[in-house]
């Protein structure tokens, strides 16, 4: 067994030391710009007629790669390339299986700046927020790694004195793992490491616009010797690759993040049997949220301000658990709102590449356009304090967007814009708060800025979410300390970085062996 897990430091960026060498990093990855990336099944490399070219958020003009996209016909040949592949990686010894976790995350950790680099290109990331990412893929890697350890060893069980009684985790088959854009490398490696490290084989299709990390991290895999056909590199359209994939009968579960839509569909689609099929497929799915924190009455006001700044706009709004309803108690509703907005009002939105970013681009025209409608809906609900513009136009720029005033029914408190947008609704009581809070068809995280410990109380009790947290921001999950998954339409409560998680993945069997 290896060292206690602890959760990887992150890079302090106001030492210049570390800005050099993230330039240096930056520079390194830009000469790599507009390679070809093939797909990868059994180790195969295939180039395809059909590809797609990832873009650079921030500078449209510039392409990170080039990504050859699969059809129908390659998603059978990686589906069954997988379930061949898992006959020998099953019987796997669980400790080998652990340490190409911890050999990668050896390698990741020497190569952290390369890998936050092509974040900062790809995904439209600041320094901070792709060194922060790098350590949570970092921590994935470590914490799986061990936590099969733990599992692979004997289970306790009540003592039956004529009988030998054993209880095994064994894997589920091939698994289809479809990642995130916002966390293409954190939520991607950790979603394929727990499937591969419990002894399934996968098929990885990544998220259309962060292909080029995932193809990275692939890479990274090799490198560490890990079986050819274990992990299988598919990207391609989902409507036509994905519909195949979920459908097919070998498919024995699904991993997904993404979007509300797209998981509704996927549990559908997963629920219905195909001729062939032995098994009820299982949907590990996490799928956004509608965050709200809530300010009470009796609040350090310049904590809250801070908590709601730093939550709403970090990464420019799009995480699942980024704050973007901020409920306050009508006697500190003014000074609040003044106190954010005079904070969001001094973040500099650049290109993530410069130091001085605060925040980026959204990452692509669709959801610029959508964010920009959301916009106007919002100008129509409420009172535009700060923001509702746009910066660069080489980019797809969108300033920090405050509104107040909101109705707690208002389609932008209760629609995931997944973006730097953020509405403030006024409550007349703390009950009210935690009322207008629940009042989502999500339940992913939240937040509660509070020193009455009896209002804290009743929020542990009746704020519904799957991740709380009281006097601090609603972001920033950290793996083994925050095991990360939500209620109701934000997923099937997952609990990613967590002891549970693991066990999503493989099937516990029983042996009793009577003397």
């Amino acid at each position: 067994m290896r060292t206690e897990f602890k959760n990887e430091v992150f890079v302090n960026f106001k030492e210049e030391r570390n800005n050099l060498a993230y330039d240096a990093a930056l520079k390194k990855v830009e000469a790599e710009m507009g390679k070809e990336y093939p797909l990868i099944i059994g180790g195969e490399r295939i180039m395809t007629d059909r590809k797609v070219a990832s873009i650079n958020p921030a500078n449209k003009a510039q392409t990170i790669g080039i990504v050859s996209q699969a059809n129908a016909d390659l998603a059978e040949k990686a589906i069954q390339t997988a379930a061949a592949t898992f006959e020998t990686w099953k019987r796997t010894d669980p400790g080998e299986r652990a340490r190409y976790l911890f050999r990668a995350a050896a390698i990741l950790r020497r190569r952290k700046h390369e890998f936050s680099a092509l974040m900062t290109f790809e995904a439209g990331k600041t320094r901070v927020e792709a060194d922060v990412e790098t350590a949570e893929a970092i921590d994935f890697l470590e914490f799986y790694g061990r936590e099969m350890q733990r599992l692979s060893l004997p289970q306790p069980l009540t003592v039956h004195e004529e009988e030998e009684n054993e209880l095994y985790y064994i894997p589920l088959g091939v698994g289809v793992v479809i990642p995130p854009w916002n966390f293409p490398l954190a939520i991607m490696a950790g979603m394929t490491t727990a499937a591969l490290v419990t002894g399934n084989t996968v098929v990885l299709k990544p998220a259309s616009t962060t292909p080029v990390i995932a193809a990275k991290f692939m890479a990274l895999l090799e490198e560490v010797g890990l079986p050819p056909g274990v992990v299988n590199y598919l990207p391609g359209p989902g409507g036509e690759v994905g519909d195949v994939l979920v459908d097919h009968p070998l498919t024995r579960f699904i991993s997904f993040t993404g979007s509300r839509d797209v998981g509704l569909r996927i549990n559908e689609r997963a629920a219905k049997t195909h001729p062939g099929q032995k098994w009820i497929k299982r949907v590990v799915a996490e799928m956004g949220g509608k965050d709200a924190i809530v300010v009470d009455q009796e609040a350090d006001l310049d904590l809250a301000a801070d908590t709601i700044t730093q939550s709403a706009f970090g990464f420019s709004g799009q995480k699942c658990s980024a704050c973007s309803r901020v409920i306050v108690h009508e006697e500190v509703y003014d000074a609040v709102l003044e106190k954010v907005v005079e904070r969001a009002s001094r973040l500099i939105m650049s290109n993530p590449a410069e130091a001085s970013a605060n925040l980026g681009p959204v990452i692509d025209e669709k959801a610029y356009a959508k964010i920009l409608e959301y916009i106007e809906i919002g100008k129509q609900e409420g009172r535009l304090v700060l923001g509702g513009g746009t910066g660069d136009p080489n980019g797809y720029f969108i300033e920090p967007t405050i509104f107040a005033d909101v109705d707690a029914t208002a389609r932008i408190s209760q629609e995931e814009i997944f973006g730097p947008v953020v509405a403030f609704t006024k409550a007349r009581s703390f009950d009210e708060a935690i009322a207008f809070a629940n009042q989502t068809d999500y339940g992913l995280t939240g937040a509660v800025i509070s020193r009455n410990g009896t209002h804290l109380e009743k929020a542990r009790r009746d704020f519904f979410v799957g991740n709380l947290y009281f006097n601090r921001k609603c972001t920033g999950a950290l793996v083994g300390t925050h095991p990360f998954g939500g209620f109701n339409m934000s997923g099937t409560d997952s609990k990613a970085g967590g002891r549970d998680y693991l066990l999503l993945f493989t099937q516990a069997k029983l042996v009793s062996d009577r003397f």
